[in-house]
């Protein structure tokens, strides 16, 4: 990858900034980093390497801006928890069509496309189903695309990892399922490198992949787990996913989005693979103990 510069939609996440940092330690790269809201900017990682821009799907300008110059560009964005202004099909399918449009007019030779394991433009969970005609969108536009379907990220400040280190750190959980459903947690640093791979991979056509952690284990397995290295001895208890489906409902009556039947199908889904792409990629998976050891390290700077 010689002096390669890359596009990411949904800079400011997780994802997002820890792909960043990555750039920032490699002479041979730079990176456009888009993000929506202007104060969002002041929260990307700094780096002569990095350059910060504002991006509105709505005004296709913006989007030419962002992919100017690019070899390839990463597209983040996207949600799974919808709320009153923002929805799956604006979110997740929209965003995806606007970008496809702009970088089929900018002639982008690349473009990597972070998804979901279980997309399925078919799904009855909108959730899946978005994601599954994102994916198409990507496809379908007829340049080189990868698509990387991950399962729970693990990273100081993605969303899992805070919320592992939230509930391992109490004395008692109540978990859906109690937990029961298996796990196979990806580092996100291990995410980044893929990425990476993909946006320097020249081969034609489309090609969707799905990239897990290399163990695999129950979500309560997973939490006692952390709280053994966080030194707290954790009581899970269960809490009954019909129980929460049926609470999910009717708070949805009084505000939409937040915790739907939908996230709770998406949140307690097996995540096991038949084939893992970590040899296809050439990239070394971070031992699950290392993940967490990394976890808990930084939660007690």
């Amino acid at each position: 990858m010689d002096n390669m510069q890359i596009a990411i939609t949904g800079a400011n996440s997780a994802v997002g900034t820890a792909l960043l940092r990555h750039v920032a330690g490699r002479e041979e790269l730079r990176a456009v980093a888009a993000v929506r809201r202007p104060e969002a900017l002041a929260g990307l990682p700094s780096s002569a390497r990095i350059t910060g821009r504002l991006l509105d799907y709505g005004r296709p300008e913006t989007l030419r801006d962002v992919l100017a110059g690019a070899g390839c560009v990463v597209h983040l964005a996207g949600v799974l928890f919808e709320s009153g202004r923002t929805s799956y099909q604006s979110a997740n399918v929209d965003t995806t069509h606007a970008l496809v449009d702009a970088a089929l007019e900018a002639g982008m030779p690349r473009i990597v496309f972070v998804s979901s394991l279980g997309a399925d433009p078919r799904s009855p969970n909108g959730y899946y189903r978005s994601k599954g005609e994102a994916e198409g969108l990507v496809t379908g536009a007829g340049i080189g695309a990868a698509i990387i379907r991950t399962p729970l990220l693990l990273g100081p400040e993605t969303a899992g990892g805070r919320a592992l280190l939230r509930d391992a750190a109490r004395g008692s959980v109540r978990v859906l399922g109690g937990g029961a459903h298996l796990l196979q947690p990806l580092d996100v640093e291990d995410l980044c490198r893929a990425i990476l791979r993909w946006c320097s991979n020249s081969a034609p056509g489309a090609r969707t992949c799905e990239l897990v952690g290399p163990t695999a284990l129950s979500q309560r397995d997973l939490l006692q787990r952390t709280a053994r290295l966080l030194g707290n001895d954790l009581t899970v208890r269960t809490m009954p996913i019909g129980v929460a489906k049926l609470a999910a409902r009717c708070a949805g009556l009084l505000r939409p989005g937040g915790l739907t039947p939908a996230v709770i199908d998406v949140i307690t889904a097996a995540e096991t693979v038949r084939r893992n792409a970590d040899a296809d990629l050439g990239i070394e998976l971070t031992p699950l103990a290392d993940t967490l050891e990394r976890l808990v390290e930084a939660s007690r700077r």
